[in-house]
């Protein structure tokens, strides 16, 4: 009995392919990604603490070999009653000039030894603080120096959100970054003029195809009101006008998703699970007649995109589940799932075997596999291209999955 959701079986060689990127992850803490300012600023702080630190023990050892030098006593004390002026040392009184003698340069030494603790441990004190203000002061510049990065980056971004007429026009000297950023104006200039060309294309293209399609609704629409047609004239009408309906429906999708350059613009709420039992509608028949068993449960998931375009998507993917299967006992099986953040539209089938390794080639315009699979009576091989890129375009991923004993499993997935 079917169900909902159904675990795919992995298959056994080669690894599932995958066609479309995955989703970038975004990072829980982005101020921790090594980036180039953060390198140079550990590079420019490290610099200076190691040259602080070398410094530090040339300084130390100088001070170091001039207090040994300047502790050594002019005088040799023969005899004599002295007395102690300091705590520091402990000196005798009243003693003999040799034993007074080594008490006062023991007393020295000690007083050497603080002196140079007190000098080592206020200079570490020095080179720790004016090493924060290196990494500071290299955080600062970094940032400065990488300023006209960031510029193209931020443009990129834009131009990458369909923006194509933002330029970086950086100032400043020539160097290497204002090369960097003069080639990437050129390069959108090349792009603005081909998108443009495009859509002048696109412009010119929609009247051709809207004027035949037109031309045959009214021709229908006449033929229709006509009181003397015949009932089976009028209802081969009705089923003629629906069909050209749905043709201009599709080609203004089609030419809505080329003027918007591969991204749906006007979205709206779609269920998943009426553009499936839709596109089921339409290949019942079909599949009636080659014996196919049409399966699953469709649950309602709602996404925000085209709804006409959303049902080719289901459509192509129940056509060639139904064309490329068995002869006997074979079925296709139609789910469709909320999940956490999308929805999914799972249409799996039975059929020949593929190799993983060649599913690759089914989204790939006018590519074939074998003949079984891609014979000219069973469509011209454009059917999982325009899947691909009007899921693209609703910002989603679609993968293709081998089936143990024959068939594939095609899971579409977008986002809510």
């Amino acid at each position: 009995m079917p169900t909902s959701s159904r675990t795919p079986t992995p298959p056994t060689t080669p690894p599932k392919p995958t066609w479309d990127p995955k989703p970038v992850n975004i990072r829980p803490f982005p101020w921790l990604r090594p980036t180039i300012r953060i390198r140079l600023t550990l590079l420019y702080g490290g610099m200076f603490l190691m040259a602080g630190i070398v410094l530090l023990t040339i300084i130390y050892m100088l001070a170091a070999n001039a207090l040994q030098e300047g502790s050594e006593l002019p005088v040799k004390i023969l005899r004599g009653n002295f007395a102690a002026t300091s705590n520091v040392c402990n000196l005798p009184n009243e003693s003999s000039g040799e034993i007074f003698t080594q008490a006062i340069q023991s007393c020295l030494q000690h007083q050497r030894a603080q002196a140079l603790n007190t000098l080592l441990n206020r200079s570490l004190l020095a080179l720790l603080g004016l090493t924060v203000v290196a990494f500071a002061f290299g955080y600062a510049m970094a940032g400065r120096v990488l300023s006209p990065l960031g510029r193209i980056t931020r443009t990129a971004q834009r131009v990458a959100g369909s923006d194509l007429h933002r330029r970086i026009e950086l100032g400043g000297p020539d160097d290497e970054l204002k090369e960097l950023a003069d080639t990437f104006d050129e390069m959108l200039d090349r792009l603005d003029r081909a998108f443009e060309s495009q859509r002048r294309f696109v412009a010119n293209a929609s009247h051709e195809l809207r004027t035949p399609l037109a031309i045959n609704r009214t021709l229908l629409e006449v033929q229709l009101a006509d009181p003397d047609a015949s009932p089976e004239l009028a209802q081969l009408g009705k089923t003629l006008l629906a069909t050209n309906e749905r043709s201009e429906q599709l080609v203004e999708g089609l030419l809505l998703l080329a003027r918007s350059e591969n991204k749906i613009v006007d979205k709206k709420p779609v269920d998943l699970a009426e553009v499936a039992s839709q596109a089921l509608d339409q290949a019942r028949a079909e599949a009636q007649a080659k014996g196919v068993e049409i399966r699953g449960v469709r649950q309602q998931a709602f996404v925000q995109g085209n709804g006409v375009l959303l049902e080719r998507i289901a459509l192509n993917l129940v056509q060639n589940a139904v064309r490329y299967n068995i002869k006997d006992e074979g079925w296709v099986e139609v789910t469709t799932e909320p999940q956490q953040g999308c929805a999914v539209l799972v249409v799996s089938n039975t059929g020949p075997a593929v190799p993983a390794y060649e599913v690759d080639n089914l989204f790939e315009p006018f590519r074939r596999l074998r003949t079984e699979r891609t014979g000219s009576d069973k469509g011209v091989g454009l059917g999982l291209s325009i899947v691909r890129s009007v899921v693209r375009a609703h910002d989603g991923t679609i993968t293709a999955t081998p089936r143990e004993g024959g068939g594939l499993e095609m899971r579409v997935v977008l986002p809510v």
